[in-house]
Order: C-alpha cells, then structure tokens, then sequence
C-alpha cells in the first residue's frame, strides 16, 4: 500500500489507460477523483473501483474549460483536503489523414485537449503542491513525440509538446520537491485504436498495418502503462523528474539506482542530435 493515504486525480479515468492506472492506484490505498467527458463510463469505472476502495469521487468535466478544471480542483479539496497526484490521460487522436485533408477545427480541438487540458489541469492542482511542498504529476506522451507519425499530425504535435511541456514545467517548480514525469505507453488497445482502424486509407497503409496487427496481437496491456504510472506516483521514484519514460523501452525498475546520472544528463529527454554526438567531424 504504498499510496495509503495519498489523494490522486486522473483525467480521461474512464476507460483504457486511465482507468487501469485508476484500478492501480487505488489498490496501493489512494483515494480517487475520476475525471472524463464521459457519464457513462465514469460510472462504469466508478462501480469497477468500488470492489476495491469507497474513497472514490468523479466528475463529467470537459478539460479544455479552465472553469471547469478548477471546479473539480476545489471539490477535491472540499472532500479530501489534498492533492498529492495528477495523471493527465485525456487525450484523443483527432483528425487522421493527409494534412491537406483534415478539418483545420478538430486538428485545433486537438491541441485543445491533450495539449491546453494538461497545461490547465497542472496549472490548477500546482498551488496545493507547492503549498505542500511535495507532489507528482504524470503526462502522456505517445506516438509521434519524437519521431515523425504521418497522417497524425494533430497528435503528435499535441503528444511533442506535452513532453516539453514536462521538461518546462519540471524545472520551474523542482525547489517545492514536485515531480513531473511523461510516459510513452506504447501501442495499447484502447477506443484511440478502434477509431484509427475505422479511419481507414486515411491513416496510411504502414500504419494501418501495424494497427491490425496489434489489433489481432492485443497490444500492450493497459495494466502494465498503469505499473510504471505507480512507480512514478510513489516515493520510489522520489527526484526523477522532468523525463520522458518509455514503458518498452526503458529499465525504469533501476533508474533510482542511478539517479544522480540520470537527472544530470540528457537520458529520458527530448534533445537535438548534432554531429558530434554521432561521431562526424563536419
């Protein structure tokens, strides 16, 4: 239980990755403010954590209204008193096609929520942090951070800029002892999936390939993006902060083993690769 007593909220807590890292979270003894666009399935997910903890609040908010996000904020305070944990999992592909194509309005929505609903939504749990002089915040990145995702530009623009969003925001409120940390989940079956698959043509052939494939395969389970999203929740990972942690890729198991090299050097971050870095003397 090595969350007792902790008070976490989670947006997009209605299904997919979200709601795993909910079930996580809350089964390591944190209380729960669910957060989604959806009624229907914050109740779904409401009922889930029910057989494992009463300690759960949600809230059908939009996060992409600032109004709103503080609204949730203040209630969370009225009822728990605390804020120790903020997952950001509201996001959505938006648009899928050539750039010339798509709907210049939801590329724009795009943005909107997984960019500006992360930024409002750290912004509106940081004064508590601060005052408490302790916190961690997780982000999702995704596909297209840092390597091109053609057909998907919305996305990965959003998904890039949270990543930096993270480093920025890291080094701004590091003196209060606030961890902000990304994780690049991987591919996981989640409703993104089926949309992209109904997308069709439009989201090119190599990726609808893949996204068969995984579609056939299952994809990266839910449960274990919700694993790391705990480590990086708990005191385990107490000073890493301003990283871009990739689930598949990254022993993060053994990062505090390693922290004073990891948080002294670019490892984990977004960075431009000159020619030196790559041997050639130009």
């Amino acid at each position: 239980m090595i969350l007792e007593n902790k008070v976490s909220v989670v947006t997009g807590a209605g299904g997919g990755i979200g709601r795993a890292i909910s079930v996580a979270l809350a089964g390591q003894g944190s209380s729960l403010v669910l957060v989604d666009s959806l009624k229907s399935e914050l109740e779904d997910a409401k009922r889930e954590l029910a057989a494992i903890t009463s300690k759960v609040e949600t809230f059908e908010t939009d996060v992409t209204s600032e109004t709103k996000v503080k609204s949730v904020v203040g209630s969370t305070l009225r009822t728990f008193g605390t804020i120790d944990i903020l997952v950001n999992c509201a996001g959505i592909y938006g648009p899928i096609g050539f750039v010339t194509d798509i709907d210049s309005e939801k590329w724009l929505e795009t943005i909107h929520i997984n960019l500006y609903g992360t930024f409002l939504c750290i912004k509106a749990v940081l004064p508590v942090m601060i005052e408490n002089k302790k916190g961690k915040i997780i982000n999702m990145s995704g596909g297209g951070a840092v390597s091109p995702f053609p057909r998907f530009s919305a996305y990965s623009a959003s998904k890039a800029a949270v990543v930096r969003l993270t480093e920025t925001l890291a080094e701004e409120v590091k003196e209060y002892n606030i961890d902000i940390n990304a994780i690049a989940p991987g591919a996981v079956n989640t409703r993104m999936l089926d949309e992209a698959l109904a997308a069709g043509e439009a989201a090119g052939k190599d990726f609808m390939a893949r996204a068969i494939r995984q579609k056939q395969e299952g994809g990266v389970p839910p449960e274990k993006v919700a694993e790391l999203a705990v480590f990086l929740a708990s005191s385990e990972s107490d000073g890493l902060s301003g990283k871009l942690i990739s689930l598949l890729w990254d022993n993060w198991r053994e990062i505090p083993q390693h922290l004073g090299n990891v948080m002294s050097s670019d490892v984990y971050a977004m960075r431009r690769i000159i020619p030196e870095d790559r041997g050639y003397n130009w």
